[in-house]
């Protein structure tokens, strides 16, 4: 996992873990020296925020650009000027993480032209088999299918990210694992990778696999 796009998008379910998967994405790209800018365009998600892990982003150098009423149900005009450098300035890597379903999806919209002209990106569809709509590769392929209309782009990988938080086994991501592959079959996109808390690494024999820290937060919403 060395050949990063230039804008990495995480979307998916509401509960997928996207929000996570993406701090740790922007943090792995500063590990590799990257000039990095981490957007939150979710717009409809009170809980867990990738602006509530601004200071551990700040103090690694990453940016962070944030609607400053995320957590109110606004109208889309309420997003910020900023979020339009962020896919335009391409001197830096760009990290964005896009709003539950299709209905966070919209905000996405917005900035959709920009990206698919530059052809630099990859849209990554977060699969959590454990969460309730999609405990199924035919109803997971469902929700990315919504994402896509509303966002206006297609995905282009899939990011196995099958847990229950704190109470996640080796056997709970292997089994996501699993649904994964039947899902890009469906779908025709590859797996890009699995990923797993730091501390269950080493009991898994899958690959690509990227370890990653959760936030509290993440815990308390599980």
């Amino acid at each position: 996992m060395t050949d990063f796009k230039r804008v990495t998008l995480f979307a998916g379910h509401y509960g997928s873990g996207k929000t996570n998967l993406a701090v740790n994405w922007a943090l792995r790209l500063r590990k590799e020296q990257k000039r990095v800018v981490i957007a939150d365009l979710d717009i409809v998600n009170p809980y867990f925020r990738t602006k509530d892990s601004a200071e551990l982003l700040e103090e690694n150098g990453i940016e962070v650009v944030s609607p400053e009423f995320a957590n109110s149900n606004v109208d889309l005009p309420a997003l910020p000027a900023e979020l339009y450098g962020v896919v335009q300035n391409r001197h830096r890597y760009a990290v964005m993480d896009i709003g539950g379903d299709d209905r966070g999806a919209y905000a996405l919209g917005r900035y959709a032209p920009y990206i698919l002209e530059e052809n630099d990106f990859e849209m990554i569809f977060v699969a959590n088999f454990m969460r309730p709509l999609t405990q199924t590769p035919e109803e997971a392929l469902e929700v990315m299918r919504e994402i896509e209309s509303a966002g206006g782009i297609p995905f282009t990988s899939i990011a196995n990210n099958t847990n229950l938080g704190a109470l996640t086994e080796p056997e709970t991501v292997s089994g996501g694992l699993e649904k994964s592959k039947e899902l890009s079959k469906l779908c025709g996109l590859p797996i890009l990778f699995t990923s797993a808390r730091r501390d269950i690494v080493s009991k898994l024999d899958i690959s690509p696999l990227f370890p990653i820290d959760i936030q509290r937060k993440y815990y308390e919403i599980l």
